[in-house]
């Protein structure tokens, strides 16, 4: 299950607008992220050969088993250093921008290490 940290920006987006809309499309995401819609095309595709996603005839994205897993793995680690982040004093935005980058490169063995060692406080 590798993915890049572009397609799993592509797979949280797809999730958080899920949980928003009744349907996700490539405009959505599109507009979400501030991309060209060529460029969300292009990475929809790479998404759906890679099995990540399905994308209906009437152009609705939904994330298969294996896309859902990663969309939600990355959109805890986000929510979580977020909050832990802001709680340690960081502006809100500066915590955001910068779980955003941390979740796609942190491991699982340290992530879990990291929530295990705050339950604990």
């Amino acid at each position: 299950m590798h993915t890049n940290e572009s397609s799993e920006n592509y797979l949280e987006t797809i999730l958080i607008l899920s949980k928003k809309h009744p349907v996700v499309r490539s405009v959505d995401v599109a507009t979400e992220l501030n991309f060209k819609k060529s460029s969300v095309s292009v990475a929809m595709k790479k998404l759906r050969l890679n099995n990540d996603i399905e994308v209906s005839p009437e152009g609705y994205i939904t994330l298969t088993e294996s896309g859902r897993e990663i969309a939600e793995r990355i959109y805890e680690r986000h929510e979580f250093l977020s909050t832990w982040l802001t709680s340690l004093g960081v502006d809100p935005q500066v915590a955001a921008d910068d779980a955003c980058r941390i979740e796609h490169v942190i491991s699982a063995e340290s992530f879990e290490a990291i929530k295990n060692f705050l339950k604990e406080k």
